[in-house]
């Protein structure tokens, strides 16, 4: 049996250190000046679904500002594979790559090996995505172990709008013991 820690919602995230290729870092798990976090966990440069989707993610970032909500995508990839990944991505968001194994068995994503080494050359995260609120609890978070499978952006957007709006008092999902 594998044995996997997962992230549990209502929880206080554990923030997670990641670098970017302007040689700063960002916080994953602390959101800033009143807005929450949307972290977006992607495979790496190897895999067209995660171009498509984080180039996707762009055309929602004014949704995503709207609701007060402000977008990071991170891999497992090395700062050359994500520099070589730029060429296929148009996003207005920050990136950060470096995610060590450690931090992806802390946020309790799938975890795979590579196919070959013409795939990549490490073992990389499968997609999550987990939405911080100011509180630093994790108020949404989706897991998957495969790239096929990852929330509708304008569905994320519109709940996210939904669930922040004071007068629908709107709880953390999922979090019976």
């Amino acid at each position: 049996m594998i044995n996997t820690n997962k992230v549990h919602a209502g929880s206080l995230f554990e923030s997670i250190e990641v670098s970017t290729l302007d040689g700063s870092t960002i916080l994953l798990g602390e959101p800033e000046d009143g807005y929450w976090q949307a972290i977006f966990v992607y495979r790496g440069q190897h895999c067209p679904l995660c171009t498509k989707y984080l180039n996707e993610i762009t055309d929602y970032i004014a949704e995503f500002e709207q609701a007060k909500v402000k977008v990071v995508a991170v891999s497992a990839d090395s700062k050359a594979q994500l520099t070589s990944h730029l060429e296929k991505l148009e996003i207005n968001f920050p990136i950060a790559y470096g995610l060590t194994l450690a931090q992806m068995q802390a946020l309790g994503v799938y975890i795979s090996h590579p196919r070959s080494a013409q795939e990549t050359d490490h073992p990389f995260a499968e997609p999550g995505v987990f939405i911080i609120n100011e509180k630093k609890e994790l108020h949404v978070v989706d897991i998957s172990n495969n790239p096929f499978v990852r929330p509708e952006l304008s569905a994320l957007c519109r709940g996210l709008a939904w669930i922040k709006d004071p007068d629908n008092h709107y709880p953390i999902r999922g979090t019976y013991q």
